[in-house]
Formats: C-alpha cells, sequence, structure tokens
C-alpha cells in the first residue's frame, strides 16, 4: 500500500507512528502523547493513529497499540469494552409521530440514564428494582464478577448488576437515524458502566504500583504496564475480557428495551432487517498481524478487518456511518470510532451557549440545555473530513441521520 494514505513521524528511539490524518487536525498534546507511547520497548511495529485522534488518559484517544509481552491498563481506558449497536428496522419516515417528542420520552423512560449529584438516595442513572431481563442476563455475567472480587472485593461495592442495560452520562447517547433511503435506524453508545470503571481504575492504580516497586521509569506514569505473566498481568486479561462481556450484554440489553419502547408509540409492527452491529471501540485482545501473535489494543478505535461491519458515529446533528472494514493490514485491520473531539467539554462550555446549541441540532428532538453543550457537534472534527481520511480502511454502507437523540 502506498504511504500517501498516511503519514510517518519518528519519535527518537521509538517505534514509528503511522497517521491516517489528510484534513484533519491533531493538537500539539496529542502529538506528545503518541511520542511517548511509541518509546514504550514492547510496542510491535509501530502505531496506528485513526483520524479522530486527540488527547486522552495516558495515550490518545483514536489509536492502535500493538504490544507484545505487555498490557498498559490506562490505554485501554476506564471505560472498558464502550461501543456501540446499531439495528436496521423494517419502518420507514412515513411511519415516525409527526411529533417524535413523545418516542424520545418513551426511550428516556426506557433506558435509566444521567447519573444523580447527591450522595444520598438511589443514582437515576442505576435500576432501582433490577428487571427480570436484566437479571436473566446478569446471570451469564455472575459467575466471571465472583472470581474477580474474591480477589478485589472492593469491587463487589461497584454499580455492576444495578447498572446493566443503563446508558450513563457523557458521550453516550441512544438514537432514532434515517438511513439515504429513509429506512428507520435505532443505535445506540455504551460500554461496562460504573464497575468496567472501577476495574479500570483498579488495575491502573496497580500497574503504576509495580513501576515505582521495580523503579521503572517512564515518559508519562499513565503509561504504567502489567507484564505478561505477571499475577496481575492474568488478573487483569480476566477482568477485562469479562467488563468487555458485560458491555456487549449492556448494549444489548438497552437495545432490546429501546425497541419494546418504539414499539409501544409508534403502533406500526415492525421488525429488525439486520443482525445487530455491536462493536467496542475501548479494548483489548489478541489478534494475529504481519505472521505474529500481538495484543491489539484499540483505545477508540473500531476493528475494520476485511468484510467486517463496524459503526463510526458524527455527534449530535451530524451524520453517523455504518462501514465494512478493508482489513488495511498497516492501520492493524481498524478505523475510526467517531469524529473526535477539537476541544475540552470546559473549553465547549466555555465558548458556546445553549442557542448555539439550539441551532447546531434543528430538527433532532434532543435535549436543548446547558448539561449537554459539551457534546456540541463544534466540539468535535468535522465527521466527513474524517470519513475522507481513512477511505482505505473501510467503505461506507449506510450514511445515518439522527431525528431523535438521547443524552444521559
Amino acid at each position: 500500500m502506498s504511504k500517501e494514505n498516511y503519514d510517518v513521524f519518528l519519535s527518537g528511539t521509538g517505534r514509528p507512528v503511522k497517521m491516517w490524518t489528510h484534513g484533519v487536525p491533531v493538537d500539539d498534546g496529542a502529538r506528545a502523547q503518541l511520542a511517548n507511547t511509541a518509546q514504550m520497548p514492547f510496542i510491535f511495529k509501530h502505531l496506528a493513529v485513526m483520524p479522530d485522534v486527540h488527547l486522552g488518559k495516558g495515550s490518545t484517544i483514536g489509536s492502535v497499540i500493538p504490544t507484545r509481552g505487555a498490557i498498559i491498563p490506562a490505554a485501554v481506558g476506564v471505560d472498558i469494552g464502550c461501543g456501540m449497536i446499531a439495528v436496521k428496522t423494517t419502518l420507514t419516515a412515513s411511519d415516525l409521530p409527526d411529533s417524535l417528542g413523545p418516542l424520545r420520552s418513551a426511550i428516556e423512560k426506557a433506558v435509566p440514564h444521567g447519573r444523580s449529584s447527591n450522595r444520598s438516595g438511589r443514582d437515576k442513572g442505576a435500576w432501582g428494582a433490577v428487571p427480570d431481563a436484566v437479571d436473566a442476563s446478569w446471570a451469564a455475567l455472575a459467575g466471571g464478577f465472583e472470581r474477580i472480587t474474591r480477589k478485589y472485593p472492593k469491587l463487589a461495592r461497584t454499580n455492576n448488576r444495578n447498572h446493566l442495560g443503563t446508558l450513563g452520562t457523557g458521550n453516550h447517547f441512544i438514537e432514532v437515524c434515517l438511513d439515504e433511503s429513509q429506512s428507520v435506524w435505532f443505535m445506540l453508545h455504551s460500554g461496562s458502566r460504573g464497575v468496567g470503571n472501577a476495574i479500570g481504575n483498579t488495575f491502573i492504580e496497580l500497574a503504576q504500583a509495580d513501576m515505582r516497586r521495580h523503579f521503572i521509569n517512564l515518559p508519562d506514569r499513565d503509561l504504567a504496564y502489567l507484564v505478561e505473566g505477571s499475577e496481575h498481568y492474568e488478573d487483569y486479561v480476566f477482568a477485562v475480557e469479562w467488563a468487555q462481556q458485560y458491555a456487549r450484554r449492556n448494549r444489548e440489553t438497552m437495545m432490546a428495551n429501546v425497541l419494546d419502547a418504539a414499539r409501544a408509540v409508534i403502533g406500526k409492527p415492525f421488525a429488525t432487517e439486520m443482525e445487530a452491529v455491536n462493536c467496542h471501540h475501548n479494548y483489548v485482545q489478541k489478534e494475529r498481524h504481519f505472521g505474529e501473535d500481538v495484543l491489539i489494543t484499540r483505545k477508540g478505535a473500531v476493528s475494520a478487518k476485511a468484510g467486517e461491519l463496524g459503526i463510526i458515529p458524527g455527534s449530535m446533528g451530524a451524520r453517523s456511518y455504518i462501514v465494512r472494514g478493508k482489513g488495511n493490514a498497516e492501520s492493524f485491520c481498524s478505523c475510526s470510532h467517531g469524529a473526535g473531539r477539537t476541544m475540552s467539554r470546559s473549553e465547549a462550555k466555555r465558548r458556546f451557549s445553549v442557542e448555539d446549541q439550539r441551532l447546531a441540532t434543528q430538527g433532532v428532538e434532543c435535549r436543548k440545555d446547558a448539561e449537554v453543550i459539551d457534546e456540541i457537534p463544534m466540539a468535535y472534527k468535522d465527521i466527513d473530513a474524517v470519513m475522507a481520511a481513512q477511505s482505505d480502511l473501510v467503505e461506507i454502507v449506510h450514511t445515518l441521520k439522527q431525528v431523535v437523540c438521547v443524552k444521559g
């Protein structure tokens, strides 16, 4: 493949960094993080950087980190298994009600979302009485969780069973979308919720303690790693795989509840036309690349093997894409996980107003208040430029435009 599809920069004695960022901005802080990560001695061949790249914790969001013999827990992140699910239905735009407010309200009632800021009382983003369907899904996870908590008992005190089938906050969302032929899709974005966050932070701290114990100096303390064969490494591999299963079931449970809520409002019977696309974009797994078995950490990146379907969402008010991977070996068969932020949440709230948010989300039934300004479309990169920069990684199968968006 021609190098013209990506740029390469070298980070001193570190591995090369290959960047699919033509036509999209990359800030200096993200470049510095990439240079630090490339210095780690266990990086395999090179880093692959997606066009949505931006500053993260330790390593940039929007990067693919191949390693041998070690894992960086902060590179996997604390929203382990975060990802997307989307289903196409037999509905068309004309089947949707004229007013979409009741549909949005029904979805908001069906799926706990957001988070209560008070320390007393139940978190509104968790179940009070856990539904039977959630308990049935939790039953498949309970044995693994018991194994984890026997050794790490503080994780038992997290939101776990009562967060399964819930959305969360920040950039997590549920949307009703129309594709290029006016077919109706349901799509949502979430991960492993409170328990995944606790697992991530627990092992980040353990990795940092290991670095101190062995007097290992790092360019960034959040690049602390676990060495293959060590006790914490094996525990982390098990826990992170469990959290990824939790995240997948979390999305499936929410989607089932969203579809039930929509059926009650729309009235017209409908079916789903295709198997749901359900893909992680914050995770680690063993894969084979360049003839070798390696660990691939995708921190804000999606697997894009040849023929594999994935989801690349835009921001509120922007298009999203169902894509098919091209199996590009240089990217470790990966693509971006979204548009990628261009500014912090605090900067977005400082720079934009509720009126800006209202204008940017015209035509979308969604919240338009001060609490969601940090998710305004202008805080993100241009999704069309992001897609153009990775045209050798994926092909577009469907283009989606949201008409309803639920935020936590």
